[in-house]
């Protein structure tokens, strides 16, 4: 039997709430996982000033009904119409459901809409799910020397990109549907 759930929505960051439940997702698997940097801080813990002030976004997944943030990812700008996906996160509760790839989606939707022209990213081999997730959105390998900063995470041993085009896109919105 099939049935459509009602859909996810993606949307900019708008509240103190959103901005926490940023901070909390990925303070959780980065500490997990590695170890949280200073710069991870700075960013998770200011995302208006660090990420939107600056030209970026910060969407955030919420749950039907409840309207928990249940997933997040950033779009931190740089010159020349670059953009850095960042601080991917879904919340282990409710991973499997397809949220990983609706916010990917919705990340490339904004950079484009943003005018951005390349994505980057940085990732690592401990982090397959994700790894993939970027393969099959199109992300490519890079050298390191291909990045627009000289100082990265250092937990980043993969490093990807993807040229976009601007778009007039506006806000996204994906339905994710769940089988059974």
């Amino acid at each position: 039997m099939s049935y459509a759930s009602a859909p996810i929505e993606v949307s900019s960051i708008a509240t103190q709430s959103d901005a926490e439940a940023f901070q909390a997702l990925n303070e959780e698997w980065i500490s997990r996982l590695f170890t949280l940097e200073d710069e991870d801080r700075a960013v998770l813990g200011d995302p208006f000033g660090r990420i939107v002030a600056t030209g970026g976004d910060v969407l955030v997944a919420q749950e039907p009904g409840s309207g928990s943030v249940i997933g997040c990812v950033a779009l931190l700008a740089y010159p020349d119409d670059v953009f850095e996906l960042a601080k991917m996160a879904v919340a282990p509760a409710t991973q499997g459901r397809g949220i990983g790839r609706l916010l990917m989606a919705a990340a490339i939707d904004r950079a484009k809409a943003l005018g951005g022209t390349r994505l980057f990213l940085g990732t690592n081999t401990k982090l397959a799910p994700a790894l993939h997730l970027y393969e099959d959105a199109g992300f490519v390998r890079i050298p390191r020397n291909r990045l627009p900063v000289s100082d990265y995470y250092a937990r980043a041993d993969v490093l990807m990109e993807l040229a976009v085009g601007p778009s007039d896109e506006g806000r996204t919105k994906i339905a994710v549907q769940r089988q059974a």
